[in-house]
């Protein structure tokens, strides 16, 4: 028997008709999230991918109108920590890469909140603040797109950070390198917000981490940042 979605306590969370967003956040094993930051992060990589993943959960935990955040992963340490802040942990990752561990956490989202909207949240937005990303899941409620479905795009434009659906709609999301021209080729919908560069300021190099630190990111990654002086 495998796991499924995990709370704190250790138990299964009952399911649940709340239609307060559920976001849905993939981190992969510390030991080799974030390997572009190697040269800039050297043995401190994966303590900044472990606090860029505790203030981007903290922070969407404090948004208004979600409900849940659900974090797939199979690294212990971050689960543990991950769980202590209210998220909940679908550990049972189903290997594939980036997007079938966003189906997977997906369909577990479902299995809680049938009826609520859904969302894949990148996991390395440690500048995220619960106000700016308040203002992006209004935007996809208030446009949507054929299917129920929107995204935003990264800082850089090429990306993606967000991806939104429907109640009952398909994610169906197409992460990784050049994500934002598939999303709009799949027929999402791109959320046009001028002043929301929290939510767009993902980190993967340690120029972006120099821009996230300029935003102000949460206290997790101010710590792990000065241990980089």
């Amino acid at each position: 028997m495998t796991q499924d979605t995990v709370r704190p306590d250790g138990t299964l969370p009952p399911p649940a008709p709340a239609t307060g967003w559920s976001l849905v956040l993939p981190l992969k094993p510390l030991g080799l999230a974030k390997s572009r930051l190697a040269p800039f992060a050297g043995p401190h990589r994966a303590d900044l991918a472990l606090s860029f993943a505790l203030d981007t959960v903290a922070a969407a935990l404090a948004c208004p109108g979600v409900s849940r955040v659900l974090v797939v992963t199979r690294d212990p340490l971050a689960g543990r920590r991950l769980a202590a802040l209210g998220a909940v942990v679908v550990a049972d990752e189903p290997g594939g890469g980036l997007n079938p561990a966003l189906a997977h956490g997906a369909a577990a989202a479902r299995r809680i909140a049938p009826h609520a909207p859904l969302a894949a949240l990148s996991a390395d937005l440690p500048a995220l603040r619960p106000a700016e990303l308040a203002r992006v899941l209004g935007a996809v409620s208030a446009t949507g797109g054929p299917g129920g479905r929107a995204f935003l795009a990264d800082s850089p434009g090429l990306g993606t950070t967000l991806l939104a659906c429907a109640p009952g709609a398909p994610l169906a999301p197409a992460f990784g390198d050049g994500s934002r021209a598939r999303h709009l080729a799949g027929g999402a919908y791109e959320i046009a917000l001028p002043d929301v560069p929290s939510v767009r300021r993902d980190v993967d190099t340690g120029e972006d981490l120099a821009q996230a630190l300029a935003l102000g990111v949460g206290r997790h990654t101010a710590v792990a940042a000065a241990a980089l002086v």
